[in-house]
């Protein structure tokens, strides 16, 4: 089909005594090149679809629990809404705006797709309504939090990177307690992590539902069935992980009733959580070293505990770290992965 295009042009009749005439002549268009239809076929092939930004957002959740999955994020994500909406709108406020912020500073692409550069957004923006109860006070500092974390990832990504260590969680932990420092934690009912109540009996039930609800901890919920699904969503990408997970959050749930946790610590899931990400981040490095590192992790949860602090998920990277160059110095390896999660 051939498009014509009309110009008008205005003049004077002389025949019809100065009224106006209206010439119309109708132009050709040269046929657009070959080349350029083809690069705006190309062009459109490339440009970003709604479902790329949808898995970009899932994978940045999925994160959450080290594994750059969208069906990760998407269990995740039903985690959070059965535990309590406000943190699933917690988590995709955080992600969004974190994403977003990557782009504008313009970091890789990959990357972001990836979700390295969305999860510790999520999780400054879950930390934000964890700890302040007010909705538009915590929806402001998470956005600002998840924008921080964004912005701060690759300098710092490429500083660890010159001892060979993964960032994790730390941008959040980093965000997170600058905010707290600042402005101080509004009151709020759900208890925090690394808090400590007076201890009480416990039974063998009680342990298994705090072993899922520490799984369901790694993304801020709590209580057992938010927990099946995070271990669902793990199985999702790495049924070896999902058992890991399991592990980890057993071996650090046992270790801390036998040293007296609390009852209500235990229901959410707070004993667990670091143990869980632990073994995760650490499964790769043999069973010894796993165990061991989660090992580490209680004691420094522990620490924290008695010191009073806002631990969160510090003796998780802190024990992840050592564990990772301690294996570097008895293997004389380094370690070349690009995970940054949790």
């Amino acid at each position: 089909m051939t498009l014509q295009i009309a110009t008008i042009n205005t003049g004077t009749c002389r025949a019809r005594h100065g009224w106006p005439m209206l010439a119309v002549s109708i132009i050709q268009p040269r046929r657009m090149p070959r080349a350029i239809l083809s690069s705006s076929r190309m062009y459109a092939t490339t440009t970003p679809t709604g479902f790329a930004a949808l898995h970009t957002l899932l994978r940045s959740l999925g994160q959450i629990v080290l594994q750059g999955n969208a069906a990760t994020g998407a269990c995740v994500l039903a985690a959070l809404v059965i535990c309590d909406p406000r943190l699933a709108c917690a988590a995709l406020i955080g992600a969004v705006s974190a994403n977003v912020s990557a782009v504008l500073a313009g970091c890789d692409e990959q990357d972001t797709r990836a979700g390295l550069h969305g999860f510790n957004g999520a999780l400054a923006a879950l930390a934000s309504f964890t700890f302040i109860a007010d909705d538009a006070t915590a929806a402001a500092i998470a956005i600002l939090a998840a924008t921080a974390t964004a912005w701060m990832l690759d300098p710092w990504s490429r500083l660890l990177q010159r001892f060979h260590f993964c960032c994790y969680s730390s941008p959040c932990l980093t965000v997170t307690w600058i905010w707290l420092a600042l402005v101080g934690p509004v009151a709020h009912t759900a208890t925090p992590h690394g808090a400590s109540a007076t201890p009480s009996v416990i039974s063998s039930m009680d342990v298994l539902h705090g072993v899922l609800a520490g799984v369901a901890q790694t993304t801020f919920a709590s209580g057992a069935l938010p927990g099946v699904l995070v271990v669902a969503g793990i199985a999702a990408s790495s049924r070896r992980h999902a058992c890991w997970a399991l592990a980890g959050a057993a071996l650090a749930t046992g270790g801390q009733v036998l040293s007296g946790t609390a009852l209500s610590s235990l229901d959410a899931g707070l004993p667990g959580f670091n143990g869980a990400l632990t073994a995760l981040a650490v499964a790769d490095c043999g069973a010894a070293a796993t165990i061991a590192a989660v090992a580490f992790s209680v004691l420094l949860q522990q620490l924290a505990s008695h010191l009073g602090l806002t631990a969160m998920t510090a003796p998780f990277v802190i024990a992840t770290w050592c564990a990772h160059g301690i294996s570097r110095l008895a293997t004389g390896q380094r370690n070349t992965s690009r995970i940054t999660s949790i």
